[in-house]
């Protein structure tokens, strides 16, 4: 996969790009990074990649023509025009899904922008997907895009080094992850459930299921009305509701 950032800040990237699991990714070929500043691609003397609003109002805005060449000169000898990805609070909020759907792609460049704004002409000509972390606004696309790569990475094949863990993640199946534990079974008197030490492998299963439907009831109800459940954990779900009232 290659991935590809179009920021005026490339510095910001050099830390995340390369250490941990992007660092091994690109080392086992699963992905390649490049970042641009896509200030170099403006034709003006002064180099400038914003102006002011038609219309008038506070801030500027970026303009077209340095973002089309850049996406333009990256699409360059291409078969495949790439997923054109823009960070911006007014996206569609990133999900598990859409993650899954990226990892899927032989080539995203991701815009990241400053400023005000972005001209409306390359929301409507030149992005494919407008994507927001949430509702809340960052000085800039340049963290959210980090945090967008790297969780669209670590689901490319050899990345992780146990390939059932993005299986099994939080989002992944539709419900929050089941409680874990580790070593020592007993910490100052707080003890790691029996369940877990006792070797039965289809009673710890159906505990991390039970335990992965009550943590969602729990703290994420709004995910269960699209999560594909299963006979047994809707049976399980109703004793919760029943339980509760």
């Amino acid at each position: 996969m290659k991935i590809d950032v179009l920021s005026l800040f490339p510095e910001m990237f050099e830390g995340v790009l390369h250490s941990s699991i992007m660092k091994k990714a690109q080392e086992n070929g699963a992905v390649a990074f490049g970042v641009t500043d896509f200030r170099d691609y403006s034709t003006n003397k002064h180099h400038k990649v914003d102006d002011y609003p038609y219309g008038g109002g506070a801030g500027m805005v970026l303009k077209p023509e340095p973002l089309f060449a850049a996406v333009e000169a990256l699409s360059e000898g291409l078969e495949k025009r790439p997923r054109v990805v823009l960070m911006c609070p007014q996206g569609e909020r990133f999900t598990q899904k859409k993650a899954e759907e990226f990892a899927a792609e032989e080539h995203v460049v991701f815009i990241c922008g400053h400023y005000e704004g972005y001209d409306e002409r390359i929301r409507q000509h030149l992005v494919t997907d407008e994507v927001s972390l949430g509702d809340f606004v960052l000085t800039g696309g340049e963290i959210a895009a980090m945090a967008v790569i790297d969780s669209v990475v670590r689901l490319l094949p050899n990345v992780l080094g146990n390939a059932d863990s993005p299986v099994l993640d939080s989002f992944s199946t539709g419900l929050l992850e089941h409680p874990q534990y580790t070593r020592p079974a007993n910490f100052n008197g707080m003890e790691v459930p029996a369940v877990l030490l006792s070797g039965n492998h289809a009673a710890v299963d159906k505990w991390r299921e039970e335990q992965s439907l009550l943590r969602t009831f729990e703290r994420r109800p709004d995910l269960l009305n699209d999560a594909p459940l299963t006979e047994h954990q809707r049976n399980y779900l109703d004793q919760l509701k029943r339980d509760k009232k």
